[in-house]
């Protein structure tokens, strides 16, 4: 048996990648969703500068719900998991602990908070999308297609952002067999 081959439960006809390939290909498709989602709302907010002929157009209210995700993207994906971790993984944290590990669960809950109001940037840039579909084009009676595909296309970029982060978040903080956590 050489030193590559391992012993494992099932036999695939295929290798299965490693955790760093995997790592790689979440980015890159993190990187394509969030592209794709920016250029379906691009698209739409072309449409309306010069191809609508329809009253309604795509305004500053329509670009809030995607700078709220952008902004939310950016806030949940620059906190590291560890950084979540790192009050209740100490030895001397705890609540009424004095210290290093103290500081440590300070600067957990304040990775939390962060996260916390990133997240909510995200859930309320979708639901901000959302609204403006229903009361800016469906309650004022603009059904047909491509009036209404505008708000649709803000709606669906800011899914496609949505997804790009979520994908990012689980790329960067998968554990690797290779990764070590040492605490003293």
């Amino acid at each position: 048996m050489e030193a590559d081959d391992h012993v494992s439960l099932f036999r695939f006809p295929f290798k299965i990648p490693t955790f760093r390939g995997i790592r790689k290909g979440g980015v890159y498709l993190s990187g394509a969703l969030y592209a794709l989602g920016f250029w379906i709302f691009l698209d739409a907010v072309l449409y309306s500068r010069y191809s609508n002929a329809s009253d309604v157009h795509v305004t500053f209210i329509d670009w809030i719900p995607f700078l709220c995700s952008t902004l939310g993207t950016l806030i949940v994906n620059s906190i590291e998991k560890n950084r979540l971790l790192q009050g209740a993984l100490s030895s001397d944290g705890g609540a009424f602990g004095s210290g290093v590990g103290d500081l440590d669960s300070s600067m957990a809950w304040q990775a939390r908070t962060v996260l916390f109001f990133g997240f909510a940037l995200l859930a309320g840039g979708l639901s901000g999308s959302i609204v403006v579909l229903i009361i800016k084009f469906l309650v004022k009676d603009y059904n047909t297609y491509p009036t209404l595909g505008m708000g649709v296309n803000n709606v669906l970029g800011n899914v496609c952002i949505l997804l790009s982060c979520v994908v990012l978040w689980i790329a960067q903080n998968v554990e690797d067999e290779y990764s070590y956590s040492l605490t003293l």
